[in-house]
């Protein structure tokens, strides 16, 4: 199953959301990582600050010593901070929590902090433990003396998370309010094309193969603005369907004038051709003295006449069908005319086997010119006789399909090679090439047949392979 191609509107609003969610994922996540760089730089300032102020050296310092009540004699420790003084195996560590208070760390705590490797100028997170978290911690040594400083990384957690959440939040509102904007403005932009494609939609639906040579549709004027990608593309629209519709009114200026010369020199030979058979017939039958070759030569005018006057009357029947004459609708009982033509068939041409499939509890009737169906009907059999060999067997089915009268010609003969197929119903159409034709064939009768079976809307084709090949009539059952 193919998949479905997305439309030019879905494809801009899409592609241009996608690119602005990139931009704003970019900007969020540059935004989120300068800030995070920014909070730690300040944080590490202050461990390292703290870590400055604590004086070490002649057994003093001025870390915070809970254990004897001193806070020491610089400025109240901030929250979050962290102390541990090591001396002359001593040990005094702080922590100020949320509320002020300080208080001692234990033992694992100390061994957290006592294992990390630490320098004096550059802070390193440490998960201490113990509900504390993580901290950034310094050390420095002086006199023997040791003493580490840290700030929590609670607070700078917290804010780079509430700055994600409210990335997050403004981005995709942001999101949502350019996807909703290009939307509407990607849809009144591209109204001028669609109403171009309506325009398009219209033409294509015409049934231009009909003769019809007006093409009323055109692209609007407002749409036609050389200037715009739209506007260029109407306007070569209206070019294209003005050079279009000229086209079709020089062609079928000139398939009218066709029809009328054909129309008009078959009728104006009909008399002459008549008069040529009439006179050939009246010298073969006075029995006048003639050489063999006159009686010959005659004879041949005759058959020659006879067969140029059949031509003459099929392709004055073409040029009428084609000019659009009405044929008369009359019931016609397609059992009889299907009985007819096979006894005719097996009278004309013996050496063949020709059968009959009737249904025997349904009659099949239609509305239409029973003399142009006898004809269509005796052209298929015809067209049986001419292109397969002696002993072929050829059978004229017709039956009922629902509201469709079908009627069905079928030879188990030699079949029509492909290429022959494809246009085995154009006039003068000869198939020679996969079956024998006698000299009689003039290549109208398919022609004619397909004439008259679409005048009374129905349908015409033709199924063939080595020994069967099938002529199908499918008419509106009356």
């Amino acid at each position: 199953m193919t998949a479905r191609r997305w439309t030019l509107r879905r494809t801009l609003v899409v592609g241009t959301g996608a690119l602005v969610a990139i931009a704003l994922l970019v900007t969020g996540l540059a935004t989120s990582l300068a800030l995070r760089t920014f909070v730690y730089e300040r944080l590490d300032a202050q461990v390292v600050e703290s870590l400055q102020m604590a004086r070490l050296g002649n057994g003093m310092q001025t870390a915070p010593n809970p254990a004897n009540g001193d806070r020491g004699d610089g400025p109240a420790p901030r929250v979050g901070s962290l102390f541990v003084l090591f001396d002359d195996g001593t040990v005094v560590s702080s922590y100020t929590g949320d509320d002020g208070e300080e208080r001692s760390l234990d033992a694992k705590q100390l061994a957290a902090v006592t294992q990390a490797d630490l320098s004096a100028r550059t802070p390193v997170t440490v998960d201490v433990g113990g509900g504390l978290g993580e901290f950034r911690l310094a050390a420095r040594e002086q006199n023997g003396q040791k003493v580490i400083a840290g700030m929590s990384v609670e607070e700078v957690t917290a804010t780079t998370s509430a700055l994600t959440v409210i990335l997050v939040s403004v981005a995709g509102t942001a999101l949502a309010l350019v996807l909703l904007g290009l939307s509407f403005f990607v849809r009144r932009s591209l109204r001028p094309l669609e109403r171009v494609a309506v325009v398009a939609d219209r033409v294509a639906a015409r049934p231009l193969s009909t003769g019809e040579v007006e093409i009323p549709e055109r692209v609007d004027a407002s749409d036609t603005d050389p200037t715009t990608e739209v506007g260029r593309v109407g306007h070569s629209l209206n070019v294209l369907l003005a050079h279009i519709e000229s086209a079709l009114s020089s062609r079928q200026h000139s398939e009218d004038q066709l029809r009328r010369f054909i129309a008009d020199a078959s009728h104006e030979l009909r008399t002459p051709l008549a008069s040529i058979r009439g006179y050939a017939q009246l010298s073969l039958g006075e029995n006048a003295p003639m050489t063999p070759t006159q009686e010959r030569a005659f004879d041949r005018i005759a058959s020659e006449s006879t067969r140029m006057a059949d031509l003459v009357e099929d392709l004055l029947l073409l040029a009428r069908l084609d000019a659009g004459q009405q044929l008369r609708r009359e019931p016609v009982d397609l059992t009889m005319l299907a009985i007819d033509a096979v006894s005719d068939a097996h009278a004309s041409d013996p050496s063949r086997t020709w059968l009959l499939d009737l249904q025997e509890d349904n009659a099949v009737d239609v509305l239409g010119d029973e003399n142009r169906l006898r004809q269509v009907v005796a052209n298929l059999m015809r067209n049986a006789r001419t292109h397969t060999p002696a002993a072929t067997t050829v059978t004229l089915t017709l039956r009922r399909e629902g509201d469709v009268a079908v009627i069905e010609v079928v030879d188990d003969g030699p079949g029509i090679v492909p290429e022959i197929r494809d246009r085995l119903f154009e006039r003068f159409a000869r198939g020679d090439v996969s079956r024998n034709r006698d000299a009689g064939s003039t290549g109208l009768g398919l022609s004619i047949a397909q004439a008259i079976v679409v005048a009374h809307d129905g349908a015409i084709d033709v199924r063939s392979e080595p020994g069967r090949t099938a002529f199908t009539v499918r008419l509106p059952a009356n």
